[in-house]
């Protein structure tokens, strides 16, 4: 699955953010961060599953069963929350 990720520079360091799952992580350049933020969703899906708590915690995060991909499947998929990305206009302070 894909997820949408925002990088952004803070500081000297650049933040990997996820709404969808609401974790975060940071690296020195926008390679180091996507790079680690790769790694901490699997261990994030990994927690979940040691825990049992995959169900409870996807659904508090908003995200919902879909149908499955494959035809031979017949367990549903999680789904991540649709998001739409806007633009909104601020005011600008000198």
């Amino acid at each position: 699955m894909s997820l949408t990720v925002n990088i952004s520079k803070q500081g000297r360091r650049f933040v990997a953010y996820s709404p969808a799952l609401d974790i975060s992580t940071s690296g020195k350049d926008e390679v180091e961060a996507k790079k680690r933020f790769e790694e901490l969703v699997a261990i994030f899906f990994e927690e979940l599953k040691e825990t049992g708590t995959t169900d409870d915690v996807l659904t508090e995060l908003g995200w919902h069963k879909g149908q499955p991909t494959t035809p031979k499947s017949t367990v549903s998929e999680w789904m991540p929350p649709h998001t739409t990305q806007v633009e909104v206009r601020v005011p600008a302070f000198a």
